[in-house]
């Protein structure tokens, strides 16, 4: 699964540029929002009633030039009650420009939250496959750039192109009326070439901003797995070989930024030498015009005054024009994070999961990541209501694939999965994940309290329904010796709590959930014999009465289990009682026996550790003045 629209758009799936538009606009235009659409028509109209006066604006000062240097200067009421109304122009145009962007301000907003809102949730809805595949600082950089790049197509595609493109075409005209066609000509003309200038170099330079983009997504992604795994990295010493990886993405970002830069001041330099062209032959042409009489010194300053102002934003199209280029990519990249198929999905109108015990069973289940790779052959058990079903097995068996099954993160390739006689697959994924509560073995937590953390298994619980959480996870009294108790922060991933305080925030957050069934996935496995003792005492309390699946590599800790599958290479292998196993003799009690064997070498050296002195040694007797 590829998970960065680039390589999509290069293997031919790109989605062009009007694609994207067309997506964006019912953002723009909601069918259920009328007060959205009606900024969009105020909108509109302050944009006509703006663009109509700054066309008007030169006419007015064309008239008191023309006034002020005929015989009509000594007549002084007339050129300032013009200069009056050029001047109310001028603050009109600003005015009418402001109340347009006041106005359509909430509608680009929304456009952006809610463009978004349905990326963020879109990438919550894909299936785990896709979210193991990703690049988190690339994708994070995706969804940022995109949401940026709406509000610059926005704002500069229906405020500044379209209404240059419509000042061109009423300035056209307005020099072939009120003079000739020459006019109008060389004006279309000198701006048809730097508009077709302008979009040919652009396009050629998209290459060189898309490398950017890479590069940059490149050299992202590496900065954050790189200060996420800050410990990692810490413990073989291998800041400087981060910092290359990081510096190498950094160089060819830098080549990229190089050429894009170049590329820009070759495109600068054409756009101003049609400007100065087409400026230069319109002046000349008026000035022959003033000279042979056909024109007024007005005249001239009219067209003089018309070219300036239609050239500077002209000037600042050809920004614009690349900066809608890059956003439209920007905008694309985000867009095609919805196009990405949703591999696990609810059937239409899916009933909610209706627990009325929590049997689970699994039925010849068959499962692959990839069709060379099968994970489950034919795996069946069932784990009754109230009762506790332990897996076991070597790594790499299946265990942690069952539990992502049950969770519905991915659907099985034969067989199904039913709880309660309902397959997971035709229920709502809400409502199935809503009655399952995990607690997994290696505990993630979010950068934020602890009260926050234990709250996320039920947002909205009350601080006393939370601390009751936390007693029954024995974590409570710790939290309160905390300096600032359940206001402590945890850090990134939860790196400033100990492994045994953080499978405690789990468990009470699993407490606060309150869900029909439970399941614990290699809970203590990373957790030392002690702690590992204490974590247990605990789950064992929140599991009664409840259906339980228990994944475990200690075996010490399923002891108790009502049955145990003993799992390998994907296939049920064995299942009984503790006790049961023990006497077949088989592949249970092979690894029992060694996991006993590891116990008593590992406590071995613990005493050892203690005294000083190896066991089975008597030591030295103390000396009596030392008594």
């Amino acid at each position: 699964m590829r998970t960065m629209p680039e390589t999509e758009r290069r293997r031919g799936g790109a989605r062009n540029d009007w694609k994207t538009i067309r997506t964006l606009l019912p953002y723009l235009w909601p069918k259920d929002r009328m007060e959205m659409r009606v900024r969009v028509v105020i909108a509109l109209l302050f944009l006509a009633a703006a663009k109509g006066i700054t066309v008007g604006v030169p006419i007015l000062y064309k008239m008191a030039v023309d006034i002020l240097t005929g015989q009509g200067a000594n007549v002084v009421i007339v050129p300032i009650g013009i200069l009056v109304a050029y001047g109310s122009a001028r603050v009109l145009q600003q005015a009418f420009g402001e109340l347009r962007d006041a106005v359509f301000a909430k509608v680009g907003q929304r456009a952006i939250r809610q463009a978004g809102l349905k990326t963020f949730r879109h990438l919550h809805s894909l299936a785990m496959r896709f979210h193991l595949d990703r690049q988190t600082g690339g994708l994070s950089r995706v969804v940022e750039r995109g949401t940026k790049a709406i509000e610059f197509v926005l704002n500069f595609t229906l405020f500044n192109i379209l209404p240059t493109l419509l000042e061109i075409l009423l300035v056209c005209g307005i020099l072939w009326g009120l003079f000739n066609f020459w006019f109008a000509l060389v004006t279309f003309v000198t701006v048809g070439a730097y508009i077709v200038w302008t979009v040919m170099v652009t396009e050629w330079r998209l290459k060189f901003r898309r490398r950017m983009n890479e590069k940059d997504q490149e050299a992202t992604t590496k900065a954050v797995d790189s200060l996420l795994n800050y410990e990692t990295v810490k413990y073989f010493g291998n800041e400087n070989h981060e910092a290359q990886r990081f510096d190498k993405a950094l160089r060819s970002y830098e080549a990229a930024a190089v050429q894009s830069k170049v590329t820009l001041s070759l495109m600068n330099i054409g756009q101003g030498f049609f400007i100065s062209i087409g400026l230069t032959i319109v002046i000349i042409m008026a000035a022959f015009g003033v000279r042979n009489g056909e024109m007024t010194l007005g005249d001239f300053v009219l067209v003089n005054s018309y070219l300036i102002q239609l050239f500077l934003p002209l000037n600042f199209l050809g920004f614009v024009y690349r900066e809608i280029k890059q956003s439209l990519t920007d905008m694309e990249d985000m867009f095609s994070l919805l196009d990405v198929h949703k591999e696990v999905d609810d059937k239409e109108n899916a009933p909610d999961l209706a627990v009325s015990g929590g049997e689970i069973r699994f039925e010849n289940v068959d499962f692959d990541y990839n069709p060379d790779r099968r994970i489950l052959k034919g795996v069946s058990f069932t784990v009754e209501p109230g009762r506790k079903v332990a897996i076991v097995g070597p790594s790499g068996a299946g265990k942690s694939t069952i539990s992502r099954l049950l969770y519905r993160f991915y659907d099985v390739t034969a067989g199904r999965i039913t709880i309660d006689g309902q397959d997971v697959r035709d229920v709502a994924q809400s409502s199935l994940r809503a009655a399952i509560g995990i607690v997994p073995q290696d505990t993630v937590l979010f950068n934020d309290t602890v009260y926050y953390n234990i709250a996320y298994g039920r947002p909205g619980a009350s601080p006393a329904e939370i601390e009751e959480a936390a007693r029954l996870a024995s974590i409570h009294d710790f939290v309160m010796s905390l300096p600032d108790g359940y206001d402590t922060q945890v850090g990134e991933r939860g790196l400033k709590l100990s492994g045994g305080e953080k499978q405690r925030v789990a468990i009470a957050r699993t407490i606060l959930k309150g869900p029909e069934i439970l399941m614990f996935d290699e809970a203590t496995s990373a957790l030392d014999t002690h702690t590992e003792k204490e974590i247990q005492a605990s789950l064992a309390e929140v599991s009664a009465n409840r259906t339980a699946l228990v994944i475990a590599h200690r075996l010490s800790t399923v002891v108790d289990a009502d049955e145990i599958l003993v799992l390998d290479k994907g296939e049920v292998i064995e299942r009984g009682t503790h006790a049961g196993l023990l006497e077949k003799g088989a592949a249970y009690a092979e690894m029992w026996a060694r996991q006993q064997e590891a116990r008593e070498a590992e406590e071995t050296l613990a005493k050892v550790s203690e005294t000083g002195e190896p066991t089975g040694q008597a030591s030295d007797p103390a000396p009596a003045a030392a008594e």
